[in-house]
């Protein structure tokens, strides 16, 4: 069973998929982290995230054993994914890890921006998560502080909406909701919650896949 779960920034995808990885016995692939992880290595090295030659070297560098999850999810960090996502190269070397993981026979849940579309268009069952940007902002912002990550709501609300129409409009593997994915709106969801929602989904689907 593969579960693809796409959706844009602090919408709740990647907490929904960890629920989902643990209710059904699931592994599951953080694919944003790799992004993260290509951009931020970019940075360390005193490059440009923009420049293919630099994110493409990140990218064919890139161990997941070794992604330092605390320092991945800077804001800087964020802004650098959205930059390295957007070369077609970068997305193609990282394509080949997210469905190597997705193979295995077990299934997995794999959460990220082009799952359902790309990765695992036949994804057993396919979510498309969201929120209102003020909320994912809100969301973010908590997150920021709680790691001692000085920003301003503003700021990080202009961020967030830029990385959206980066993700939205770029050439290759654009954010959008998959053909046949079932939409869930966190905004005025706890995380309790949304899990509920996202499981009555991925259940009602598997039930539907039986008969």
């Amino acid at each position: 069973m593969i579960i693809a779960v796409d959706g844009p920034t602090a919408s709740g995808k990647g907490t929904i998929a960890k629920q989902l990885a643990a209710r059904y016995g699931l592994k599951r692939l953080d694919t944003g982290a790799l992004y993260r992880a290509v951009g931020l290595a970019v940075l360390d090295a005193g490059g440009d995230p923009a420049n293919e030659a630099a994110a493409v070297a990140a990218a064919e560098a890139l161990d997941l054993e070794r992604i330092d999850e605390t320092r991945i999810r800077s804001s800087a960090a964020g802004v650098a994914a959205s930059q390295v996502a957007a070369i077609p190269a970068v997305r193609t070397v990282l394509r080949r890890a997210q469905r190597a993981f997705a193979a295995d026979p077990t299934g997995a849940v794999l959460d990220g921006r082009d799952i359902g579309t790309v990765i695992c268009p036949d994804a057993t069952v396919k979510l498309f998560v969201t929120a209102s940007l003020a909320e994912r902002t809100r969301r973010r912002l908590a997150e920021l502080q709680a790691r001692g990550e000085t920003i301003g709501f503003a700021e990080l609300e202009r961020q967030i909406s830029e990385r959206d129409a980066r993700d939205m409009n770029r050439q290759d593997s654009p954010l959008r909701q998959a053909e046949g994915a079932h939409l869930l709106d966190t905004t005025s969801l706890s995380i309790e919650a949304a899990a509920e929602a996202a499981f009555a989904l991925v259940d009602a689907a598997l039930s539907s896949s039986k008969t």
